[in-house]
């Protein structure tokens, strides 16, 4: 049995993952941008999608439909005050640009992304880290 990291990496399957490490995210093809996000209504008004009034005084399921028809987000958990943000059609994050891999809203990313992978991710601590591609 060989020793060597698995080569394919499957968002899906932690086992594929590798362990994080700094300056790791420097040659990643972004893999990690192209799973679910999940964000707080804080995120949101963070994101300039929601005004702190908004926040503060509209229910969260009346903002996530605002939300979903323009087609900002798929998915609102009310028993967890989470809200799924849509992805493109090739399943990247909305914010990724496609040419650099490079978040286009970093300053303004939500909390999952701040936290991901040391602490917010399905495996922390491991990341799904795919090489990019040399052009």
């Amino acid at each position: 049995m060989s020793s060597r990291p698995i080569p394919i990496v499957d968002t899906n399957r932690c086992d594929t993952w590798t362990r994080y490490r700094a300056g790791l995210c420097e040659s990643c093809n972004a893999n990690c941008c192209t799973m679910p996000l999940e964000a707080a209504l804080s995120d949101l008004v963070r994101l300039g999608w929601v005004e702190a009034f908004e926040a503060e005084h509209v229910e969260e399921r009346l903002i996530a439909r605002r939300l979903t028809k323009a087609r900002l987000i798929d998915h609102y958990s009310p028993k967890h005050g989470l809200f799924t943000l849509a992805r493109r059609a090739s399943g990247d994050c909305q914010f990724l640009d496609a040419t650099t891999r490079r978040c286009t809203v970093y300053e303004r990313r939500p909390e999952t992304c701040r936290l991901h992978p040391q602490k917010k991710s399905p495996r922390p601590g491991w990341c799904a880290y795919g090489p990019r591609a040399r052009a």
